[in-house]
């Protein structure tokens, strides 16, 4: 079925924003409100330049940019596919989970590592704990619509609470603090990016040396001691942080 006869696509010849930008602004605004939804196959390149008379490299550009983008993928033997639109994260005290759910996304999980293993420097530090000392260590891939997006190492003291890997997989840390009785009250957290190494350009489907998102999270309940550090990688096709700024008086 080609979903562009259900969409309303035009563009106009006498603006001086370029066709095949136009084209991929109304393909993009589709994406996000839904109209396109995740494994939804585009039309024919032909036909869809024939529909909105354009040339055929105008439609290829245009289907490009979203390719670039992560919204679209080419698919060898089936087609472009709309893949997903980005997970644009609020900088807020919430869950990578949560927000995936909230963004209709179908989060998913895989434990890689649940353990308890000895403190570093750094990670003694974060959680006011001493070095050497025990603390739990849990790996988790997240995944959207079945595809990698994140890789999440969190910290937290021990005996905070049962860290069973398969509730770990059916839901988000937060909501499994919150019902342990943890109140999540505030959170320090650093935002980076660099390039990723060989293994976690394995792990999220990229190259290696590929951009990376990175998020640093001491996060603390309501009597001020910290529950959980976290150092969590991001594929920036994916996702993205968004930053509200209001001008001070």
């Amino acid at each position: 079925m080609d979903p562009t006869v259900q969409l309303d696509l035009s563009v106009d010849r006498g603006s001086p924003v370029p066709l095949y930008f136009q084209l991929s602004q109304q393909l993009e605004a589709a994406i996000e409100r839904g109209a396109l939804t995740p494994g939804t196959l585009l039309g024919n390149e032909i036909e869809l330049a024939g529909r909105l008379g354009l040339s055929r490299p105008t439609v290829r550009q245009a289907i490009q940019s979203l390719v670039d983008k992560g919204l679209l993928v080419r698919r060898r033997g089936v087609g472009t596919q709309v893949v997903h639109s980005q997970v644009k994260r609020p900088l807020e005290l919430s869950s990578l989970y949560d927000d995936l759910e909230a963004a209709g996304q179908r989060p998913g999980t895989k434990v890689l590592v649940n353990t308890v293993v000895a403190a570093s420097a750094e990670v003694a530090a974060a959680l006011g704990v001493a070095e050497d000392g025990e603390v739990h260590r849990i790996e988790r891939l997240r995944f959207t619509h079945g595809e990698p997006m994140a890789y999440l190492c969190n910290f937290l003291p021990p005996g905070l609470l049962d860290l069973d890997t398969g509730q770990l997989e059916a839901t988000g840390l937060y909501r499994l603090m919150r019902a342990a009785g943890i109140t999540l009250h505030s959170a320090r957290q650093t935002i980076g990016a660099r390039a990723a190494t060989a293994g976690e350009a394995e792990r999220l489907d990229e190259q290696t040396g590929a951009p990376l998102l990175t998020m640093q999270r001491v996060t603390f309940d309501d009597t001020g001691r910290a529950v959980e550090f976290g150092t969590h990688t991001y594929r920036p096709s994916r996702y993205s942080f968004e930053f509200q700024l209001l001008v001070r008086p």
